[in-house]
């Protein structure tokens, strides 16, 4: 977390940095080969891979195999720049990207770049630069006519454009869009600066390119809409456009004269899922902005912080789930919505799991979306409430208490190093309105628990759709957000206050995670845990703090007390767990049967990214790859580097 590099009382226990072990000897060649041909392994996000070469058994022998430096970014200060990308594995490449419009693809088994593209961007202005993704797909009957193109990367930029690249020599594809590149700030009305921009993977379902696009939080009222898109696949040409209103408004009767949609409707910055199968596309929604202030929303959180599927031919919404009623706690569904087979009673269910920011994972029937686990709505807090908010009184809860991986938090958990600490976090807790999960935002302050940031974030979680295991990732810190009116905001801008401004709504804001006056987290450890639940019998396997205090703290005050993480976990066939997304540098490997750590390797920057493993020959040996570029947010050493391991056989 920010400032953690304070924390000179640190004291406790010494963590070994050893990134490896013995041979693996011989290795096995009976498992499958496996790639990684989406972002989230398969086209349902499951995170999960076939292969079985690495055990828990002979894990600890991995050793780095190669890295590969996309290159820095060079960005304008106070700019965010971040390497988190999950890379792509298909055909015998790898394909990633870099936030300021760098692709590569290189060898998988050796690092070597084999071609590379940029397209400049401007990163003025942008909060946030990254790229988590790109997309890859093979259309067979072009390949079997040698056509240009014919296999594709697709890759969107932090100023709203989408490009189309010959995989196989990284040239732009000139049948699409404007000579390879698609401006999708066009057709949205009035577009500042980093208004728009494409940070997730698109996908492509029936033939069409479907994505969505992240707008400013917390920046003014006046952004452009949350629409989502559908472009053909060859051309670029626009399919079919949603824009999520409530029921009785339409773009035709309610846009602003002139533009084709109603502006500051729910957007989708999250990865999608597609069910080619049933032909749906599976949305993950933002809360309607700004996002702490829902009094001049005018209904148009109807579609707001919900799962909803929409038909791939028409872009017509078929269901939705809201996992949030009202939101105005920035309690976005985060996370690529996660497709498998659910196995109950001997039948099996095509099921869809979803991680949220407050800690809720739903388990829906993804072709109804009526929950195929227990969810009730229960009464939330009211008071504090700004005037005129019209607050939902219920939210949806899961009713199986594996499935609420927020922890609570009560003024007791106030935590410190020394009374003298504990004694500041405890002030900062009755300063500011806590009376449980969705306390609302308020001008004295209001805790957030979790935070903005979310228990579970981008990374999403992982299931083994074999052993019905879902694996999951969480951060558990609080924030204050304390809400400013109009008058007062405008004031304290004017005279420097780094501030949030929402311009045109009647409040700005503040948020600032909860610290100590050593920049540790206010709530008693862990702050970040890995753990694993059982689909079949609804509970929880096990739990266990995920990273360490290393790289936050001096030597040797290195504690094993989980620490506040970003990215997501891999989970193989074999029964091995693999993530990174830690405060402190590494990359680590779990049984998944127990949670027992078995194997870190060491990184030169941040891991916060998602692994990927892959093994492309019989032959071959399997590789582990994940992005060591850091995170300004989380105070991690910035990187630009790729970094792969394999089993060492001498």
């Amino acid at each position: 977390m920010r400032n953690m590099r304070q924390m000179a009382m640190w004291g406790g226990l010494l963590l070994l940095a050893g990134c490896g072990g013995p041979s693996a000897g011989p290795l096995d060649h009976s498992g499958p080969v496996a790639d990684w041909r989406f972002y989230g392994g398969d086209e349902g996000g499951s995170h999960f891979s076939p292969a079985t070469q690495i055990t828990p058994a002979n894990v600890e022998a991995l050793k780095p195999a190669w890295t590969y430096h996309i290159g820095m970014l060079d960005v304008p200060e106070g700019v965010s720049p971040t390497f988190e990308a999950t890379p792509i594995v298909a055909d015998g490449r790898m394909f990633v990207c870099s936030g300021l419009g760098k692709v590569a693809a290189v060898d998988p088994e050796t690092g070597k770049e084999i071609w590379s593209y940029t397209r400049k961007t401007d990163p003025t202005n942008a909060y946030l630069i990254n790229c988590r993704g790109v997309t890859y797909h093979n259309d067979t009957t072009a390949q079997a006519a040698n056509a240009e193109c014919a296999a594709r990367v697709l890759v969107g930029s932090v100023d709203g454009r989408l490009s189309a690249l010959d995989a196989k020599t990284g040239q732009l594809c000139p049948s699409f869009g404007d000579k390879g590149v698609l401006d999708l700030t066009k057709g949205l009305g009035p577009v500042k600066p980093a208004d728009y921009a494409i940070s997730s993977p698109p996908v492509v379902i029936d033939g069409k390119i479907v994505l969505g696009g992240r707008v400013p939080d917390n920046m003014r009222v006046d952004v452009p809409a949350g629409v989502i898109r559908a472009f053909d696949l060859h051309t670029g040409k626009l399919a079919w456009a949603w824009n999520p209103l409530p029921p009785g408004m339409t773009d035709a009767a309610n846009a602003p004269a002139g533009e084709p949609y109603v502006r500051a409707t729910a957007n989708a910055w999250a990865p999608l899922s597609a069910d080619p199968a049933r032909n749906l596309v599976f949305v993950p929604t933002g809360n309607a902005g700004p996002d702490h202030v829902g009094i001049d929303r005018g209904g148009r959180d109807y579609w707001s912080s919900s799962i909803v599927a929409l038909d791939a031919k028409t872009g017509q919404p078929r269901w939705r789930f809201q996992t949030v009623h009202h939101d105005v706690w920035d309690y976005d569904v985060p996370a690529q919505p996660t497709l498998f087979e659910l196995k109950r009673d001997g039948k099996t269910i095509p099921a869809l799991a979803q991680a949220t920011k407050q800690g809720h994972i739903f388990i829906l029937n993804r072709e109804t979306g009526e929950p195929l686990f227990g969810v009730e709505e229960r009464p939330v807090p009211q008071d504090g409430a700004l005037p005129g908010e019209k607050l939902s009184p219920t939210q949806p809860f899961p009713t199986d208490p594996a499935m609420i991986v927020r922890r609570d938090m009560t003024e007791d958990d106030m935590w410190g190093f020394t009374p003298w600490d504990k004694a500041k976090c405890r002030d900062l807790f009755r300063s500011a309105n806590w009376k449980g999960v969705f306390t609302p935002p308020s001008t004295r302050g209001t805790i957030f628990f979790p935070s903005f940031m979310g228990v579970n974030n981008w990374g999403g979680l992982a299931i083994d759709p074999v052993n019905q295991i879902m694996v999951v990732n969480t951060t558990q810190v609080p924030a204050i957000v304390k809400m400013v009116p109009r008058a007062e905001t405008d004031k304290l801008l004017a005279g420097g206050k780094r501030m949030l401004p929402s311009f045109g709504s009647p409040y700005g804001n503040t948020m600032d995670p909860m610290l100590s006056p050593f920049g540790a987290p206010c709530v008693k450890p862990p702050w970040g845990t890995l753990l694993a639940i059982d689909l079949k019998t609804k509970t929880k396997l096990w739990e266990v703090p995920l990273g360490s205090t290393r790289d936050m703290a001096p030597w040797p005050m290195w504690m094993n007390l989980g620490v506040p993480n970003m990215g997501g976990a891999a989970v193989t066939a074999s029964g091995v767990v693999f993530i990174g997304a830690t405060t402190d540098n590494f990359l680590r490997a779990f049984d998944i049967r127990t949670g027992r750590e078995l194997w870190k390797g060491r990184l030169p920057a941040g891991g916060q990214a998602t692994p990927v493993t892959y093994r492309l020959k019989k032959d071959g040996k399997q590789y582990v790859t994940i992005a060591a570029g850091g995170h300004k947010y989380l105070g991690t050493k910035i990187g630009d580097s790729l970094v792969t391991f394999a089993l060492d056989t001498k």
